[in-house]
């Protein structure tokens, strides 16, 4: 067990405390992705690609898949040796590999930093679920996770504002140090924050231990669904990370508002897990989850005959508000599915957030480099791949529980 033991039950984090460590860890993540978007044309011509080239966006793509396969390394480690210990291990790295990505001279080396980076990123990426868990659990962690999301929307905000201030004094290369230097405050913060890994739920790695834990999970009918939900409905809006700098750039002639109206897009989202939270409160997060996802599917539908009928070239305005309140929908499923996937394995919410990140991370960065790659002069495949994945994601959610009542838990 590591050295930072759990604090006693009066001296745990208060919820506030608990939001912004949660909260910053997603910034963190998010820094790693956002920062860079508008820097695309720069980064481009610097590692011998065209300013144009729809291949930069492999920079994003690579970074969810290091960040996948990462959490399944994190995971167990952090239920033999702590959170605190895994968070460290798994930072340090990132500032590393952020440094190194600051350096690169050819798409190579800098696809092989970033897929580095995302296995720092992972730890981040998988440990705050599983501390959440540790501290929370029913309705009450989905309403804490969704306010972690409510104040991690400022990392989407912020990061490509970021960005475009690093570039009008410097290089896009000082953008990668702004990111190594705040994994050294989430370093510092991990470790003020302290150990949440209750002693009796350490478990030993060993390798008949771990393969044990990801069968548990693999094979608990409500964990999968909820991944599968999960999975699917980031591929929806990694399409929208990946893809919206090039489509502002090349499809609208927007390219100077990209930060500006990412920034918008950003806080109506984060707006909307405040009202996610509240709802939740209400009516449990299972039935949010799911009406949400009706919602989502009828107006995915709306969106692609609109950009059908405009021969896959709406008006800016139509497509970004679109846009913006699918992504709304969408991304709200986090907190729930995190929640109700992880209740019924409580006992190894480290591995359990690990294998769930990992397939949820993975499967949505490849669903969305399917569509990714396809936008080039129209925002068809865009709309055709909300409305797939969407439905996807919708049918997971029936599945997963259909005659188990929504799990609540008294504050």
């Amino acid at each position: 067990m590591s050295e930072n033991a759990p604090r006693s039950r009066a001296d745990r984090p208060t919820d506030r405390q608990a939001i912004a460590y949660l909260a910053f860890s997603g910034i963190l993540l998010a820094l790693g992705i956002d920062a860079a978007l508008p820097a695309y044309d720069d980064i481009a011509p610097s590692v011998g690609l065209a300013a144009d080239s729809p291949s930069i966006t492999l920079i994003i793509t690579v970074y969810f898949f290091g960040m996948a396969a990462g959490q399944l390394l994190w995971g167990p480690l952090a239920d033999r040796f702590g959170r605190v210990a895994a968070m460290s291990a798994s930072v340090g790295l990132y500032v590393v590999a952020a440094l190194a990505s600051a350096f690169a001279t050819s798409m190579g080396f800098l696809l092989l930093a970033r897929v580095v980076w995302g296995v720092g990123a992972a730890g981040p990426a998988g440990l705050r679920p599983a501390i959440a868990r540790d501290l929370y659990t029913g309705d009450q962690m989905a309403r804490i996770m969704s306010l972690v999301m409510a104040i991690f929307m400022t990392g989407p905000i912020l990061a490509p504002l970021v960005g475009e201030l690093v570039l009008l004094v410097a290089s896009w290369r000082w953008i990668f140090v702004f990111c190594a230097a705040a994994g050294v405050v989430q370093l510092v913060w991990a470790n003020r924050f302290g150990e949440t890994l209750d002693p009796a739920d350490v478990r030993p790695l060993k390798l008949a231990t771990t393969t044990g834990a990801f069968r548990k999970v693999l094979t608990t009918r409500a964990t999968v669904s909820y991944t599968a939900a999960l999975a699917f409905a980031n591929g929806s809006f990694y399409i929208f990370l990946g893809s919206t700098q090039r489509i502002m750039s090349n499809i609208y002639d927007l390219a100077d508002w990209f930060a500006v109206m990412f920034a918008i897009s950003g806080v109506i989202m984060g707006i909307g897990f405040f009202v996610v939270n509240l709802l939740i409160r209400r009516f449990g997060a299972r039935r949010v989850s799911i009406t949400g996802m009706f919602g989502f599917m009828a107006l995915g539908t709306v969106h692609l005959v609109t950009v059908l009928a405009a021969g896959g070239d709406p008006g800016f305005w139509v497509w970004i508000i679109f846009i913006t309140v699918l992504n709304q929908l969408v991304i709200a499923l986090g907190p729930s599915c995190y929640t109700l996937g992880l209740e019924p394995l409580g006992e190894l919410a480290g591995t359990a957030a690990a294998v769930m990140g990992f397939l949820a991370t993975a499967v949505g960065a490849a669903a969305a480099a399917l569509v990714d790659m396809r936008i080039e002069s129209t925002v068809t495949p865009m709309a055709v791949g909300y409305l797939v994945y969407g439905a996807i994601a919708l049918v997971s959610l029936l599945v997963a529980e259909p005659r188990t009542a929504n799990p609540r838990t008294t504050d």
